[in-house]
């Protein structure tokens, strides 16, 4: 009975050694997330029920003030109006051409890694380099679309000074900036497809345009709806083309979230503030996404 009351030690020591073996491995990953991403979270929305500038080193409890600050604040409404606007259009922008560049570049065509290269080329170039382009592009009287526009007789446009272009201009340098990297994405995800598949609907008689929208799109959702989720996220998350290019104007006609955010935060020193516009920022990108996988998430096929 002392063997086997042994072996059952040993083999429960065993049996907990395999169960918490694995946890060990994870805890580095766990402790790193926890550090950089959840603590920094909790202690936003820990700040966010204080007044709290940097010129004084006290925090005072105010409860729901910097909220209600927001609320009654009409420049927080306007930086969310330019935010959602800046959304509509990067969204649809990005998943369009995204796919549709991956379908082109999935060919059998020469040169293809060349023209991998200059797709997936802006990804590469930081944004300080890629702000500086298009500013130069974007420049009126000499900048490069106005001076082309002059070919057809178009007038020169202010495309960042304009309250109501700018902000499609900004959506514009973004969807170049980003759209190869989530071409790569959807590359990624057609190269998995069965290519039985296209070869049984070219059988039955499907052209290109039916192979696409009976083959390709049904097959690709799960990629799609990873993307979507990813550029809405990161459509809301938007500064570096917006403090290098416009500085929040004309007026606030390009002030975004994190920007904002900035503003309150290292400009003004408002901490509170600032904590309170992450809080909602964050609350707002959680609603979004399990709106996306209550709805997007039915329509994506896995088979």
């Amino acid at each position: 009975m002392g063997v086997h009351a042994g072996g059952e030690r040993r083999g429960g020591h065993r049996s907990l050694a395999v169960i918490v073996r694995p946890y060990l491995y994870l805890l580095p990953t766990f402790v790193f997330l926890f550090v950089f991403t959840h603590w920094p979270i909790l202690r936003t929305f820990y700040v966010s029920f204080f007044k709290w500038n940097m010129a004084s080193p006290t925090m005072e409890f105010v409860g729901l003030a910097n909220y209600a600050q927001a609320w009654n604040a009409p420049v927080f409404w306007e930086v969310l109006r330019n935010n959602l606007l800046f959304a509509a259009g990067t969204v649809p922008l990005t998943l369009g051409l995204a796919l549709a560049l991956a379908v082109l570049i999935n060919q059998k065509i020469r040169s293809l890694a060349v023209y991998r290269v200059f797709l997936f080329y802006p990804t590469m170039i930081p944004m300080a380099a890629a702000a500086m382009i298009w500013l130069w592009i974007l420049t009126p009287n000499y900048g490069l679309l106005n001076y082309y526009g002059r070919w057809f007789g178009l007038p020169d446009i202010h495309w960042l000074g304009d309250n109501r272009l700018a902000i499609w201009a900004l959506v514009l340098v973004g969807v170049w900036k980003r759209v190869g990297y989530y071409m790569v994405i959807y590359l990624a995800g057609l190269q998995v497809i069965p290519e039985y598949l296209y070869e049984a609907a070219r059988i039955e008689g499907a052209g290109p345009w039916q192979r696409f929208w009976k083959v390709t799109f049904p097959l690709v959702s799960p990629t799609t709806f990873f993307v979507a989720v990813m550029v809405v996220i990161d459509s809301f998350q938007a500064i570096d083309q917006v403090y290098l290019m416009t500085g929040g104007g004309p007026g606030n006609a390009t002030n975004l979230f994190i920007f904002y955010i900035y503003q309150h935060a290292f400009r003004f020193f408002d901490f509170g503030y600032a904590s309170a516009i992450s809080a909602i920022l964050f609350l707002i990108l959680l609603g979004l996404t399990v709106l996306a996988f209550r709805t997007l998430h039915r329509k994506v096929h896995y088979a």
